[in-house]
């Protein structure tokens, strides 16, 4: 159950930090945090990551419902062997929740994080795409440990 809370957590960080942008922020105003590497900047997505697949919210809602049932069957399955697992299927829930809301009210996602390497501007994300990504990473070092406990993997 502790983790149905942690995906919460996520939804509504990711929830209140995007009402804040929209609120208070122009489309496209960018406001800098460390000059040259990581600015707050008001962005819309139709899409997927990059851009992807813009426009195209039936199939965005059709995968989300799929992630979201497969997401909690595996909470319910393996959350309670291991809390690592259980962590990264609640990022993963929360995320896809939380990107899931708005599709559903606005028709696109809020996204503002925007990240320079360089000259490389990283596509501009959200609370709910980082814990996707790090529910992500968790699953894959999670599955690696367990794989490891069991001897399938050698050291």
């Amino acid at each position: 159950m502790r983790y149905y809370w942690i995906a919460l957590i996520v939804i509504i960080i990711d929830q209140f930090t995007k009402w804040i942008v929209v609120k208070n922020m122009e489309l496209r105003e960018s406001i800098p945090v460390i000059e040259n590497f990581f600015y707050i900047t008001s962005h819309r997505n139709t899409g997927a990551a990059w851009g992807i697949l813009a426009g195209k919210m039936i199939f965005f809602y059709i995968i989300t419902t799929i992630v979201i049932i497969a997401v909690v069957y595996y909470m319910q399955k393996f959350a309670k062997e291991s809390k690592l697992m259980g962590w990264s299927l609640a990022f993963i829930l929360g995320g896809a929740i939380g990107n899931f809301i708005d599709r559903l009210f606005r028709k696109e996602v809020v996204d503002f994080l925007d990240i320079y390497i360089g000259n490389y501007d990283y596509p501009i994300f959200n609370v709910a795409d980082s814990a996707l990504v790090a529910g992500v990473i968790l699953v894959l070092i999670a599955t690696f440990l367990d794989e490891k406990k069991k001897g399938s993997i050698k050291a």
